[in-house]
Formats: structure tokens, sequence, C-alpha cells
């Protein structure tokens, strides 16, 4: 119910024939455009805050641009990037617009290596200046470097201190612009390396040009720079000389797939991206292993190469969730098993009482798992069903028969989200008033003080529009109860790989279990976890530093049951709800039943696949208590947010 926002998606599209060969197998030298526009489009739902692209025209001359790039802002910057390109093509002729050897010569974008970037920010920051790819200039073509990344690196201040130490000066402190001046270092240094080489065999000039152009190896790049990376990552980069690269953080965090046959190389963070625009199976599409790049080099050879070891497979589960596309063939079955494995729990929330119970789903997003849920309940009812009919003389008891045969799944659409209303949510008191509007509900769907209505949702993070607007909107309906159903666990903690949540005072199941220790006089534990995370904090040792995530101690006296009851009595409406209202949590063990190769749960669990990941969320639980739990003599207080 409350929309998530993380960074990014990407995009890359390599072509491995000439333009003229596209043009007439496929009627158009722009064939990798139109795949980058249908591969970025199709990944519209991984960022709308801004798109950018980058491409390389191979083999043009001295005086001739070959490297492009567009940016835009806003939740139609694809629309606008791809609009500003086919803007370089009107004052052309027809005959010359569809002339592949003219395009090759005279038009920009008019390329051989495409990449392209999708961005929702995790840092707050806005404006073209941060939107990829990013580019470093140099009047040598294979030095020229553009990046784009789905990353978040919890270590900026380490890699920033590595590369200022030998003497560089990134113009902007974040880390995309540190990445780039990191890796564009190296890559003069390989350069560097290559032509001191061709210099000894006595090549000389040009030569020597085009020599460095054919030996460049990324790789080298990657394996100077990769293994300082601390968080999850998937970095795309694209030289001016023709030399692209895709490599993957080692715990396999954020995700990336590629196809490469005879006519392309194509890359994307989601599968089902690649699988529609190439119209391809899923077996034929690859997914990239942990630390490991896919390189390909200027004359269109690909290999894969291991930059990082890998470390423990901690893929992220959100993306299983929430963030990836539905369509995908795996990502759909577990989503069905997020729902089925909820069945149990959700018939104790309603006395398994089928007869009286509609269930329904809010978002959109969470429809597949409530597609499950269904199929788990029918799977209930039937099993009921046979049960009965084993142990009774069918022929005795044949009205009884009938009414057992005819149960079903009550289903209902109970409410449906006005879209209109999101443009004219402001602030303050009027953002609060229309939030409560937002949703319109389906009157007359349930029985009024008789059934109980259960709504599924994906996850429940913040709580706000939960308090702010669906369980008022649901109470008019007259429920007896109203069952909220989260088919992912609790979510306790930051994420510092790729999602906008960062701060502790976001978790509603945090402010409940904060709360809970106050109301049993157990603020002690507080104190004590703050003192820890301090001491913590004071030790050197960066990145490579043994850390504990200390918040884990706030929630430890506590069961999930407990914290979901105080999650309901902070969200639940004071004196307006007549309905029971309830919460039902996935557990952490249903989640690593539906996702196995997802194992990456740390929202949930707190357990960070790395060193940065448990130093910042030991630093954002510092921040939460000194910004909102100390008075101005130092004593700490308990306010908490009721």
């Amino acid at each position: 119910m409350e929309e998530l926002k993380h960074e990014c998606g990407v995009a890359m599209i390599r072509l491995l024939k000439p333009l003229e060969y596209y043009h007439q197998k496929y009627g158009s030298w722009m064939y990798g455009l139109n795949k980058l526009y249908l591969l970025m489009e199709k990944q519209h739902n991984r960022g709308q805050e801004g798109a950018g692209l980058a491409c390389v025209k191979l083999e043009a001359n001295a005086g001739e641009e070959y490297m492009f790039r567009e940016r835009a802002t806003g939740s139609d910057a694809i629309t606008g990037i791809f609009a500003a390109v086919h803007n370089h093509y009107k004052s052309a002729a027809k005959e010359q617009i569809q002339n592949p050897l003219f395009a090759k010569k005279k038009l920009p974008f008019a390329g051989e290596l495409y990449m392209g970037h999708l961005r929702y920010s995790t840092t707050g920051k806005s404006g073209i200046s941060f939107i990829h790819p990013f580019l470093r200039r140099s009047n040598w073509r294979a030095r020229n470097l553009a990046i784009c990344g789905n990353f978040n690196l919890t270590n900026v201040d380490e890699v920033f201190d590595e590369i200022t130490s030998i003497g560089q000066h990134p113009r902007l402190y974040g880390d995309a612009y540190i990445m780039l001046e990191q890796m564009g270092h190296r890559l003069d240094r390989e350069v560097e390396r290559l032509y001191r080489q061709c210099e000894i065999e006595g090549l000389k000039g040009m030569d020597i040009t085009k020599e460095i152009e054919n030996r460049v190896d990324l790789s080298n790049v990657l394996k100077k720079c990769a293994p300082s990376w601390d968080g999850g990552f998937v970095i795309c980069g694209i030289t001016g000389s023709g030399e692209s690269f895709v490599v993957r953080d080692p715990w396999g965090i954020r995700p990336a797939f590629y196809y490469i046959d005879d006519e392309v190389a194509v890359v994307a963070s989601e599968r089902p991206v690649i699988q529609t625009a190439m119209n391809v199976m899923a077996c034929h599409v690859k997914e990239l292993k942990q630390g490991e790049a896919l390189l390909v080099s200027k004359n269109g050879q690909s290999r894969t190469a291991q930059i990082i070891e890998p470390g423990e497979l901690k893929a992220c589960s959100f993306e299983r969730i929430y963030f990836s596309r539905g369509s995908d063939i795996d990502i759909y079955k577990e989503r069905k098993r997020l729902g089925e494995n909820l069945v149990h729990p959700i018939l104790r929330a309603v006395d398994y009482d089928l007869n009286h119970t509609v269930f329904s789903f809010i978002p959109n997003t969470a429809e597949v798992a409530y597609f499950g849920l269904q199929e788990g309940l029918n799977n209930y009812l039937n099993m009921k069903k046979k049960d009965w009919i084993a142990d009774h003389d069918t022929r005795k008891d044949e009205e009884e028969l009938q009414s057992i045969i005819s149960m079903r799944i009550r289903t209902e659409k109970v409410a449906i989200k006005d879209i209109k209303l999101r443009t004219f949510i402001a602030e303050g008191n009027s953002r609060n008033d229309l939030a409560a509007h937002v949703y319109d509900i389906t009157y007359g769907s349930i029985t009024p003080g008789v059934d109980s209505l259960v709504v599924i949702d994906d996850s429940i993070v913040r709580g706000t529009t939960l308090k702010q607007s669906i369980i008022s909107i649901l109470d008019r309906l007259g429920p007896r109860k109203i069952i909220i159903v989260s088919s992912s666990p609790q979510v306790r903690y930051p994420d510092y790989y790729g999602i906008d949540m960062s701060r502790m005072n976001e978790f509603i199941a945090f402010k409940a279990a904060v709360a809970l220790l106050e109301e049993r006089g157990m603020t002690e534990i507080i104190r004590k976890a703050y003192k820890k995370a301090k001491k913590q904090q004071s030790q050197p040792g960066g990145s490579s530093a043994i850390m504990n995530n200390y918040v884990k101690e706030i929630y430890a006296p506590f069961t999930d049951d407990e914290i979901s009851d105080k999650i309901v009595s902070l969200l639940t409406p004071a004196g307006t709800i007549r309905a029971e209202v309830r919460i039902v949590y996935q557990t952490l063990e249903g989640l690593h039943a539906a996702c196995p190769n997802h194992s990456g749960d740390w929202y949930f669990s707190g357990d960070y696949p790395t060193p940065g990941g448990v130093r910042m969320v030991n630093n954002a639980f510092i921040s939460f208590m000194e910004e909102e739990y100390l008075n101005k003599t130092g004593q700490l207080i308990m306010t908490t947010d009721k």
C-alpha cells in the first residue's frame, strides 16, 4: 500500500553486425536504438525520477563525434530522451534517414553500442547532474568512459579517501562520481600500460592507438576497483573505443541478466524485459553470477570473467516480493507461494469461518500473492470436503453434502485506487485529508456486522497509508474483523544496498518495539544498545572490521505476534474504527521457503551481508537516539511518537 523507491534499472545493447545488416533484415538501422527504448520502457517500474542513455559510434574518423549522451528528469524522462534523439534527425531528408551508411557517418546516436539507465534516488539528491550515465571525457577514445548502475555503496568515505590519497580530485562527492573517477583512473593506467607495451614492440603513431583499442582489457580495470566496493551493485560501462562491461556485486544483491546471439549482446536488470524485447525464451537468458562481469570487446567478442571472489549468496528478496516485474516465470511462482504460505495464519485469524470471510488485495503489486492465497484456501477447502465425505454416509446426509460441496472462497474487489487524486496530494493537513480518499471502496461487497474482511498487501513498512486511509476506508464497509495481511515479514531494518529505506524512525515495527519497551519499563535495553553502537562506531577498521548489529537487541524481548499487535494499536485511528483489526505477517521461514534462491533478508532479519551495511544500521540507530531521544542535558529521554 506504500510505494517504495529503489535504485535503479539498467539496459545495454551491443550490435554485433554493421548497421546495414539490421536495416536490411529488420527494415531500420535504428534497430539497436529501438530495442534500447523497449528495454528501458519495460523497466519503467524501476525508475521514475529520471532517465539517460549513452551511445558509441564505432570507427568514427578523427574530428567526428563518436560518443553521445542524453539525459532528462521526471516520470516521462524515457519519452523525453528518445524524443530528443529523434529531434536530431528532423533536418535530414527522408532518403538520408533511411540510408544506414549516411546515418553511420553523419547522424548522432547512430551507433553500435547503447547503454540506458532509469533512476530512483535513494540519496535525496535530484537534478540533471545526478542522472546516469556519468561521462568522463578524454581526447583518446579508449580513455572515454561512461557508467551507470543500480547500486548503493556503504563505504563511500573509504573509497573517496583511497582515490584522493593518490592525487585524484573528484568534482562532486557521491558514490557514482567517485566510482567514475576511480575506474577512469584505472582505465588511464591500463591504456598507459598498453602504450608502453606497443612502444617496446616497435609500433608508432596510429598503429599504437589501434592496438591499444584492440587490446584494452576492462577486467584489469574492474579487478583494481570493484574489490574496494562495499554494497549492492550492478555497474555498466562503455568506452569511447567500443568496449563494454557489466559487473555484479559478490553477494548477488542486485540483479543482472544478459542474452547473446550472433546479432546482439543485451543486458537488463530483469529477465522478462529481455524476453519481451528480444522475443526469446527464459532458458536463453542468463543471470550474471556473483562477482562476475560480462565483457564485450571492441570487435564484438564477449566473455565472462570473475572479478571478485563470490561471497555468500544474498540476492535481494524484496526484488522477488515487490520490485521486479511479476511476469518473470520464477517470480510469479514465488509470489504465489508467498500467498499460499499464509493460509493457516489467516484461517486462525478468522476462526476458520470461511463462510463469513471475504478476501481481497491492495495494491495491484499484491495481486499474484492473492492468487496464491486463493489456491491455498481452495486446497484447504477441498481437503475439508474430502474428509467430510469420508466420514459421512452421503445418502443419509444429502442436504449437508450439498452444503459442503457448495462452499467457496469468497473474493471481492473491495478497494480501487483513484490515481487522479495523487497529483493533488501536497502537504500537511491537506495531504492527510486527501490521502483518506485515495482508494474507493466497493459498497455492498460484504455483509456488515457479519463478515470478516481479509486484505493482502506485499509489504508494510511505514504504515502511514494504512493509518491515514486504508483501515478507515475498509471500516466503512462494516466488517466484523479487518485482517491486514503482509506477504513479506515485518520490515524492521533500513536497506543500504539500493532501496529507499534508510532511517530507523521510518519503520512501524521499530516504533512498535520501542513503544513496548517503554510500556514495560525496559528502556534500559535501548540505552545499552545505544552505548554499544557508539563504542563500536569509534573503533577503527573500516569495512574490514567485524561489526555487530545492536538494533537487534531492541526486538529481542518480543515475539513477532507481540510486535504485530502493537503495530495494530499504533496504526488504528483511535476511537473511529468499529471493526476488530489484526495484522498477519509472513514469517522468515515462509519467505525462505517461497524464495529459496534469494536469501537476502536483512530488512527483516538484520543480517546484513557486508560490514558496511551493519555499520550504517548502527549509525542510523545512533542518529535516531541523538536526534529524538537526547535532551539538552545529555540525558536519554523516551518520547516515542504515539
